[in-house]
């Protein structure tokens, strides 16, 4: 069994999402942040996701504010935030999560040991960085915060579309 497969997330709320229950599905992993400049972003993640959900495809959203500019909220605030994205959403949205540093969720320590960013780096540039992973369980590749959703739908439909295991581009 993929080690994919043993990672566990905590939901908004604070219950575990294990990720057993994605075995054969093609997932989108992507660090979200809660405030909506990125909207277009996630009008596009909303549209694949409707779009292919019932051919086994799910985005996980992890809300993240570890970026300049970012200014932490309260919990309040956070929860408040989450509630919001969860309405223009039909998607999971996971706990915020740090996703660089000493408190790096174990998701994403995972992911980010698996497959580098273009220039080769670890860590995570920015938020809407896209992981894109196989029925399998094995990470595909990793995505910029420049590359917009819509782009990965080609490939979201080849992996939907075959059974085979892919390996990191």
């Amino acid at each position: 069994m993929s080690e994919f497969y043993k990672l566990i997330a905590v939901d908004t709320d604070k219950k575990p999402y294990p990720f057993s229950q994605l075995k054969g599905k093609v997932v989108l992993i992507v660090n979200v942040y809660l405030h909506f400049g990125y909207m277009p972003q996630y009008k596009e993640l909303e549209i694949l996701y409707e779009k292919y959900k019932d051919r086994g495809f799910v985005i996980l959203a992890f809300p993240c504010a570890q970026f300049e500019h970012e200014a932490r909220d309260s919990p309040d605030e956070i929860q408040e935030d989450i509630k919001q994205l969860e309405f223009v959403t039909k998607f999971p949205i996971m706990n915020e999560v740090n996703v660089n540093g000493p408190d790096t969720n174990p998701v994403y320590k995972y992911l980010k040991s698996k497959v580098t960013d273009s220039l080769g780096l670890r860590n995570i540039k920015w938020n809407f960085a896209k992981f894109l992973i196989d029925r399998d369980g094995n990470v595909v590749n990793r995505y910029s915060s420049l590359v917009k959703p819509s782009s990965l739908e080609n490939i979201i439909e080849r992996l939907l579309d075959k059974n085979e295991t892919w390996h990191v581009v």
